[in-house]
């Protein structure tokens, strides 16, 4: 099953998402509509929500919760990106302006805000406090995670597990909570539900491993993305980790000052570097690690098609090129 026939099996419930996702956009003020509708419309992948939907479909939910939550966790991540993009000052996202770029700083923040609030409205029409639990506790360690990585920047002393806890907070949290969500709707029972929060959890961490080798190694057409945008913000990420322990002094010197002040100027010879010290490799096979232990917690779920396309996810998310 390959990434776009999962995106066939979804596509109906994935339509319906957008047309929850475009009605609770709407907003008396038009800037907020502006803003939401640029950065909403300008593509993705849609991981977030399809996670919901694929596992409220696997745990065999029958009800319409899954359409709205899916929406719902869509909005946190697109309010992630809005702030994001103002911190990192950051010029292009998916290969378009950023909103930040387009609307200005100010614009950003407040339409992030925005969405924060209108994913708690909707999160509250569920009536369900596990629900609400979990996306409340995402969204909080989302934002510790953010901070974490904020003093991180241009610290070159940072090892693989302060690396590795940042990414399961900003990234892999909502990863986790959207597994969780489907597993809560379709009223898993404990050790099943856990299963599935393990499962997003290794999950998102996969993806962002691969998001941090991309940062050095993608086709800036197919990611949408500057090359260095890591290197040039002075995040020490896992390829950097690596290269500055598996490297000679003269290696570790060029990437510790790359680091430190956020030099872009220097990311060929950083980049160099990397490859010679195998860093990008390393770094897919931590990926792979992590897919697999995706993959091997969903061992007891019952077998269907959507269980397929949970198993076939991991596999993309460790091996894709954009």
């Amino acid at each position: 099953m390959s990434f776009e026939s999962i995106k066939q099996l979804l596509a109906p419930d994935m339509s319906i998402v957008d047309g929850v996702i475009r009605a609770r956009l709407r907003s008396d003020v038009v800037l907020v509509s502006q803003v939401a509708e640029y950065i909403i419309g300008s593509g993705g992948k849609r991981l977030r929500p399809a996670l919901v939907v694929l596992s409220a479909n696997a745990f065999a939910y029958t009800g319409k919760y899954h359409h709205d939550l899916a929406a719902v966790v869509e909005f946190i991540h697109t309010a992630t990106l809005l702030h994001d993009d103002v911190v990192d000052e950051s010029d292009l996202r998916r290969g378009r302006a950023t909103a930040n770029a387009l609307f200005g700083n100010a614009a950003s923040v407040l339409v992030g805000d925005f969405l924060y609030s209108r994913a708690f409205q909707m999160m509250v029409e569920v009536n369900d406090m596990r629900v609400m639990q979990t996306l409340a506790d995402a969204t909080n360690v989302i934002a510790e995670g953010e901070v974490l990585q904020l003093l991180n920047c241009n610290d070159a002393s940072v090892d693989a597990a302060n690396y590795l806890h940042v990414i399961h907070c900003k990234t892999a949290k909502l990863f986790e909570a959207a597994m969780r969500l489907g597993a809560i709707l379709g009223r898993a029972n404990a050790a099943a539900e856990q299963a599935a929060a393990k499962y997003g959890m290794h999950l998102g961490t996969a993806f962002q491993l691969v998001d941090d080798v991309l940062d050095y190694s993608g086709d800036e057409q197919e990611t949408g993305k500057n090359l260095g945008d890591d290197l040039a913000e002075g995040k020490p990420t896992l390829p950097l980790i690596y290269a500055m322990q598996h490297g000679d002094a003269a290696q570790a010197a060029v990437v510790r000052e790359a680091i430190e002040q956020g030099d872009i100027a220097r990311f060929e010879e950083v980049l160099q570097v990397v490859k010679q010290t195998g860093a990008l490799e390393y770094t897919r096979q931590q990926a792979q690690r992590e897919a697999d232990a995706a993959r091997a917690a969903l061992g007891n779920l019952p077998d269907t098609t959507y269980k397929q396309s949970l198993l076939q996810l991991a596999n993309f998310a460790a091996t894709r090129q954009f």
